[in-house]
């Protein structure tokens, strides 16, 4: 999942400096909107690894 949010980061990144806002603008979000769920899962993976332990 982290593979595609910087997939879509660096698509957004060549967009922005080839001048194609539009794609940009949705490349970054998707970027972003992929990297958050990423950072949740992880976060709700390590607290079930500690609950498990105890």
């Amino acid at each position: 999942m982290l593979y595609y949010a910087l997939v879509f980061l660096v698509v957004a990144l060549i967009a922005g400096v080839l001048g194609f806002g539009g794609i940009a603008g949705a490349s970054a979000s998707i970027a972003q909107v992929i990297f958050f769920i990423f950072v949740i899962l992880f976060v709700v993976s390590i607290v079930m690894r500690l609950v498990r332990r105890v």
